[in-house]
């Protein structure tokens, strides 16, 4: 199957100027059960398991590396498994953390979109990669219109207008309507096709998780058919660097313990678990892709909460084993999704070896400097993540007010 078939004849959307393609899908394409990692591996160096998603980001990724538009060459990344329980996946990555664009200085969860710091709105717009929509019908086709966002409006900072600019910007419930995500490279990239999901930039959105977007992070991994495909979430004060709402996508092509490690019910009725045997605990959903909407709403329902509550979080999308376990702990059925509630990070000194954000608290470690990737251990990786995270009786008390919070919201819905 020619793998552009859904970049239908190669349509472009306009964005004042930039010509896009748009790439059409719906919940025909999602690949339900995904390969387990025994599969991949019997694949070795051939792409054939991969989607058409798959192959189109990915050849579109490395044209633009090619091109020169990262701000650094990244191929394959020096990588060692720790020893250990963990089995922490560390990659050598020097150049991220010399030439990566500086963190935006953020003093609050709840921080204000400011027009004349870096954002969306300003970037090449040679580093977009396409324009991902959904459609509701199978074998859906992509409509002639051209994209209503206002991205590359020739404006200065001080004019810049914003369709949205609400600090507090909740979305309870999810669109019905066509939406569209830019699928756009990050410059500075932490692993092989490493991109962000941005929501129309125009809305100048900040970085407080939506349900719509959240949506559309379930269903890219649901498109990948590559198990090593992950997708996440830095909230404020999580280690993001941009006040500009958008989620992290990549591929590490390596197993991670949080994909099958074992968990706890915490409530049945929302599908939600306490990921307990793991060195960062944190609360869990799992899919098998049937229930993506109620899913996303009940994630942003504990995100929200934290918002309102000032704690900073993470949050990391991957194929994972049902945690019921009602299948095998090697199958790769369904989605697992782990939000970290962690203490909040404002100005604080950078962790010389490597930061504490999405990736590092499920098991993926990028390393700034070849001493810490070649000493660093598991006993030490864990103390440092473990610094970054609440203690046992605090995240104790987190748990019972986020139950208390789900339960009274599906009460609220059902009256």
């Amino acid at each position: 199957m020619d793998v552009h078939m859904k970049m239908e004849a190669n349509h472009t959307a306009c964005l004042n100027g930039a010509s896009v393609e748009e790439y059409n899908y719906s919940e025909a394409d999602f690949i339900l059960p995904g390969i387990t990692w025994q599969e991949r591996k019997e694949y070795g160096e051939s792409e054939g398991f991969l989607s058409q998603l798959d192959s189109v980001l990915r050849c579109k990724w490395v044209e633009k590396m090619k091109q020169g538009l990262f701000r650094y060459p990244l191929w394959n990344l020096e990588t060692r498994i720790l020893p250990g329980t963990i089995k922490y996946v560390a990659q050598l990555n020097i150049k991220r953390g010399m030439e990566r664009r500086k963190p935006q200085d953020i003093q609050s969860i709840r921080e204000k979109f400011n027009a004349s710091q870096f954002n969306f709105n300003k970037i090449n717009p040679k580093e977009i990669l396409f324009l991902m929509t959904k459609s509701s019908g199978e074998n859906a086709v992509v409509k002639d219109r051209k994209y209503q966002g206002s991205l590359f409006n020739k404006v200065t900072p001080a004019t810049l207008e914003c369709k949205s600019g609400n600090v507090l910007q909740k979305s309870p419930k999810v669109e019905s309507t066509s939406r569209s995500t830019l699928v756009v490279i990050n410059v500075s990239p932490l692993e092989f096709g490493h991109v962000l999901f941005i929501p129309d930039p125009s809305l100048c959105l900040t970085q407080i998780l939506t349900c719509d977007l959240m949506l559309f992070g379930l269903e890219s991994v649901l498109l990948s058919a590559h198990p090593g495909f992950r997708v996440g979430f830095n909230s404020l004060g999580g280690f993001a660097s941009v006040n500009h709402l958008h989620l992290h996508g990549f591929y590490l092509d390596h197993e991670l313990l949080i994909e099958s490690s074992s968990s706890k019910p915490l409530s049945t009725e929302h599908n939600l678990y306490l990921l307990t045997q793991f060195p960062a605990p944190g609360f869990m959903f799992y899919t098998d892709g049937k229930d993506l909407e109620a899913v996303a709403q009940n994630i942003c329902q504990i995100t929200d909460y934290f918002v309102e509550k000032n704690i900073a979080h993470n949050i990391f999308l991957t194929r994972g084993s049902d945690p019921a376990g009602v299948t095998p702990s090697d199958s790769r059925g369904g989605l697992r999704i782990v939000i970290w509630p962690r203490k909040s990070c404002f100005g604080a000194k950078e962790e010389a070896a490597f930061n504490v954000a999405l990736c590092e608290l499920a098991g993926h470690l990028p390393m700034k400097n070849l001493e810490d990737f070649n000493n660093i251990t598991e006993e030490s990786v864990i103390r440092i993540i473990k610094n970054y995270l609440f203690s046992d009786d605090d995240f104790n008390e987190i748990s019972s007010e986020v139950l208390s919070h789900l339960t009274k919201s599906s009460l609220t819905e059902q009256e």
